[in-house]
Order: C-alpha cells, then structure tokens, then sequence
C-alpha cells in the first residue's frame, strides 16, 4: 500500500476515491514508565520512555489505516495526516487517516525497482 502525505502519488492517477480512513490508537505508559519519565524529566532533555511509546502508537495507527484501506479496496492513502490528543490526563490518543484511493501507474512512469 501506498502512503503519501501529499495529495498525489507520482508516476501515478488516481481512478476512484474511496473516502476518509483512519486507525486509532489509545495508549497509557505503565506506572514504571510514567515514573521513569518523571525523573528523566527532572534533569531535562528527551524522555525516551514517551519517545519510544509514542513511535509505537504512531506506527500502530498507520497499520490499522492501512487495514481500513484496504477492506474498502483501496491500494493507496493520500494526505495522510496524524492527529493527536490526551485523555484523562494518562493517555495519549493517536488517529492516522487519510483518502483511501485506488491508483493506477501512468504510462511511461517509472516504478519502484525499475
């Protein structure tokens, strides 16, 4: 599956839009992750614990839009996008979504590989 950020694939014309999809992912840092991160943050810098966590969820959410894709016959994403909020004040919230498209290659395009 393809996924673009942007609105469209090079080498590539979009046949039929599908619609909006997304994958969802609702995450929390167990008690000794939350309290690792409070002493790390104490002497500042990247709290890797959180960093790490985060990486997880995001590539979570892709997965599970790339799933979405496909059940409504889709082959590619366009203007993916994250999105990403706090719940409760312990959980993070972390939505990938994008246009579900089918596309073709142009004639003439080069391909992956070649």
């Amino acid at each position: 599956m393809i996924i673009a950020t942007a609105p469209f694939i090079a080498g590539h014309r979009v046949v039929e839009t599908k619609g909006q999809v997304f994958g969802l992912v609702v995450r929390s840092r167990g008690l000794g992750g939350n309290l690792m991160a409070g002493l790390r943050s104490i002497a500042g810098g990247e709290i890797h614990e959180y960093t790490s966590l985060l990486e997880d969820t995001r590539r979570q959410a892709i997965d599970r839009m790339v799933q979405n894709a496909a059940m409504v016959g889709a082959n590619a994403v366009i203007s993916m996008r994250f999105d990403s909020s706090e719940l409760a004040g312990t959980m993070s919230e972390i939505v990938a979504y994008g246009t579900a498209v089918v596309v073709e290659a142009e004639a003439g395009a080069a391909q992956p590989g070649e």
